[in-house]
């Protein structure tokens, strides 16, 4: 079906990235969102200090998705901002991160356009990046990696054999891994990791809640990380960093270097 053209007497719908939970790491532009907007439709992992930036006028719509939990369904959330985008109403969509990472950001998109309705995205900080950045974990450095993968540990749950990451192509790349959504699956995604030859003495991390006052992590190598994440439980939402770059993270890194001045 072709889109109807946009009406100019609709505002906007704003997909805003809220970044990883600090609001200090807002861009301007969400910031001003945020403020203006009518009705906030909001995710799970949206900082509660992110949201206290809104209007005392605004309405806040709760539509987040959680692994395990019962969920608003997608179709669900497109259906509410088209109706009230088109009550004339400010909208706004808040979304962890950034909208376009792992966030159906572009299938929001799609469902807005085919309704004939004008879309702005607002990039935030992915917590991909802030995350590990928060304990001096750089995701690249051309000292220990040519490049930086974000993948999802998480597939569809129609998704067929093959349809998850690539994990014996990823071993191989050589590239830093930073993985979202896999604490639930990080006995198979270690294992596979090292069946296609990546090293279990490769430095990992996990930083879960990061940029939170509930913030926790762990450093250690890709073959302990299943074991020491169940062992000082370690909750989602978390992130998972796999490569040498792990190497440069506060602590271990002070602990490396004082051991070579030994």
């Amino acid at each position: 079906m072709k889109p109807s053209k946009p009406s100019v007497y609709l505002h906007p719908v704003s997909l805003v990235g809220a970044g990883p939970g600090d609001p200090d790491l807002l861009t301007l532009r969400a910031l001003k969102r945020i403020q203006a907007a009518e009705v906030i439709l909001c995710d799970d992992l949206v900082d509660p200090r992110v949201l206290a930036l809104a209007s005392p006028q605004a309405r806040l719509l709760y539509v987040g998705k959680r692994g395990g939990c019962v969920s608003v369904p997608q179709r669900f959330i497109h259906e509410l901002m088209i109706r009230e985008a088109r009550s004339g109403a400010r909208v706004l969509r808040l979304k962890g991160g950034d909208p376009f990472m792992f966030g159906r950001g572009a299938e929001e998109v799609d469902a807005l356009r085919a309704a004939g309705l004008e879309v702005e995205v607002v990039s935030g900080i992915t917590a991909g990046m802030a995350a590990p950045a928060s304990i001096g974990i750089p995701v690249t450095d051309r000292r220990h990696a040519p490049g930086v993968a974000f993948v999802t540990g998480h597939s569809r749950a129609e998704a067929g054999p093959g349809e998850g990451p690539d994990w014996a192509a990823l071993a191989r790349s050589g590239l830093t891994l930073v993985i979202y959504m896999g604490l639930a699956r990080v006995e198979a995604l270690t294992a596979s990791l090292m069946a296609a030859g990546l090293s279990a003495e490769t430095p990992a991390a996990a930083i879960a809640s990061a940029h939170t006052p509930q913030q926790s992590q762990l450093l250690c190598t890709l073959g302990e990380l299943a074991a020491q994440l169940q062992a000082q439980a370690l909750c989602s939402p978390a992130i998972l960093v796999i490569g040498q770059v792990v190497s440069q993270a506060q602590g271990l890194r002070e602990l490396s270097l004082a051991c070579a001045r030994a």
